[in-house]
């Protein structure tokens, strides 16, 4: 089959302006999972700070590396300017999701016809939730990829395209990134073996050399620089599953992704997965059943995030793009709404909702060019991980946020940092700040917090300099807007 020569330069464009009209910050994760530790492992590990699951050997070091790499390039190039390393990462975010695009086209071209593989291409570009999500620096983002680049080369009926060890490599490599990759792949895995005419061959191989080739290498990066062996799959899968301390960052009912989870990251493409679902031809029910089975097996876990069912999203676009193409005359209207519907929270949540965490470290980024950067010291008294950290201010500022490492000793009474300030923030300032010389120059809170905390602030003589939009909807410790103080006489000097 010929391939498409203007689809990847439309497939690039389309998603490099996807990555400039995403400025908000979706989960901790894409910073605090990657960049920060990619920044820590590239600059030096004191220039930086990761958090907990790393000391507890619960992440690895692969996925990180991908940014550490272009972070030590941009170095070499004396190019580490503090936009280049959160735009660079985020842009070769915004390509992989481009050739994801193509390949998706490509795979349904080859084994239908061109006129569903538009479709199919159409209804991936026009999801909301791909355009908030496949231009972050997130480990859900490259698994989705990955899966994407697995299912082109997966040997599904009437493929020529079908290769095991090129697709068994890329599912490897996905559960190196993300343990939880393996989900969306059992009942794939298993159709492919029990259809497999010589199954021996296919385990002594296949499996085994592209299991044995993936898991060494990730152990050897870990060993470099976690500096002892460490098996990170096998620590993750105990944290998540045995110990379920996945809880610790709140649970949900059971019934969650089906009734909030997919419904909302498929937004308007609902109907038309479902009609899709109906027409599309038999051999694609394997497709069906790997998002189902997805589901369900994440609805056994009570810590349930819209991003864990991303990577099940592409899989729903192939059924959306057989139910478009089915829609003959009505095939224009169909499409119109599907893009119009998807534009407004694709625009909204990509430019305003929560953007106030990247917008103020952007602003404290400007203190590293001030002459009063070696006095300066900030404290962010935020939700932990509210914020991204050093790979978007890139100076050796002081900088503190408050930690919530899980307890993993087994204290009843235990209290994470975050949860003492927020069940006293006057006393626990107070107390912390009990001696004047070791105040902070900058406190950033959100709005919710300053009624409370204001009798401080007037005793320590803050004042107000900026005022940073966040959110629409407030909830709980998160307000509306974040809030800059500065101590007044800092500036007299």
């Amino acid at each position: 089959a010929r391939r498409p020569a203007p689809l990847l330069p439309l497939s690039l464009a389309l998603r490099a302006l996807n990555c400039l009209l995403v400025r908000t910050s979706f989960v901790p994760d894409e910073h605090w999972q990657a960049l920060e530790v990619a920044h820590s492992m590239a600059f030096g590990g004191r220039y930086g700070h990761l958090t907990w699951e790393w000391a507890q050997g619960l992440r690895g070091y692969s996925y990180p590396l991908v940014f550490a790499s272009i972070y030590k390039g941009l170095q070499l190039l004396g190019q580490d300017r503090v936009q280049l390393l959160i735009w660079v990462p985020r842009l070769a975010q915004a390509a992989l999701a481009a050739f994801a695009d193509v390949k998706l086209y490509s795979l349904v071209q080859h084994l239908e016809n061109a006129e569903t593989a538009k479709c199919v291409y159409f209804c991936q570009l026009c999801s909301w939730f791909t355009w908030y999500s496949c231009t972050r620096t997130l480990t859900n983002t490259m698994e989705t990829m990955l899966t994407i680049f697995a299912l082109s080369y997966y040997p599904i009926k009437g493929s020529k395209m079908g290769s095991s060890c090129k697709y068994l490599a890329l599912i490897a490599v996905a559960i190196v990134f993300r343990p939880t990759a393996i989900i969306p792949w059992i009942p794939l895995v298993l159709s492919h073996f029990l259809q497999e005419q010589r199954k021996a061959d296919f385990i002594l191989h296949n499996l085994i050399p592209v299991g044995l080739v993936t898991v060494g290498t990730s152990l050897i990066i870990d060993r470099v620089f976690f500096g002892k062996w460490v098996l990170v799959q096998l620590n993750f899968l105990k944290f998540n599953v045995l110990q379920n301390l996945g809880t610790f960052y709140g649970s949900h009912p059971w019934h969650w992704y089906l009734t909030q989870g997919l419904p909302v990251i498929l937004g308007t493409h609902l109907p038309f997965f479902i009609h899709g679902c109906v027409l599309a031809p038999k051999k694609y029910r394997i497709f069906l059943v790997t998002v189902i089975w997805t589901v369900l097996v994440y609805s056994t876990l009570s810590h349930k995030e819209f991003r864990f069912i991303y990577p099940v999203l592409p899989f729903c676009m192939v059924f959306c793009g057989f139910s478009l193409q089915q829609l003959k005359a009505w095939k224009k209207s169909a499409a119109s709404f599907l893009l119009l519907s998807n534009l407004l929270p694709a625009l909204y949540t990509g430019l305003v909702h929560q953007r106030g965490s990247l917008d103020v470290m952007s602003h404290l980024q400007q203190l590293c060019n001030s002459s009063y950067q070696s006095q300066a010291s900030v404290l962010i008294l935020m939700p932990c991980h509210s914020t991204p950290f050093y790979s978007h201010v890139h100076c050796r500022l002081k900088m503190r946020f408050l930690e919530c490492p899980p307890d993993l000793s087994g204290n009843e009474n235990y209290i994470d940092e975050a949860d003492a300030f927020y069940s006293n923030p006057l006393g626990w300032l107070n107390k912390e700040f009990y001696n004047d010389t070791l105040l902070p120059s900058h406190l950033v809170f959100f709005s919710v917090l300053e009624q409370e905390i204001s009798p401080f602030l007037a005793l320590k003589g803050y004042e107000k300099t900026t005022t940073i939009f966040h959110t629409h909807v407030p909830q709980g410790r998160v307000g509306s807007h974040i809030y800059v103080y500065r101590k007044k006489t800092e500036m007299s000097h």
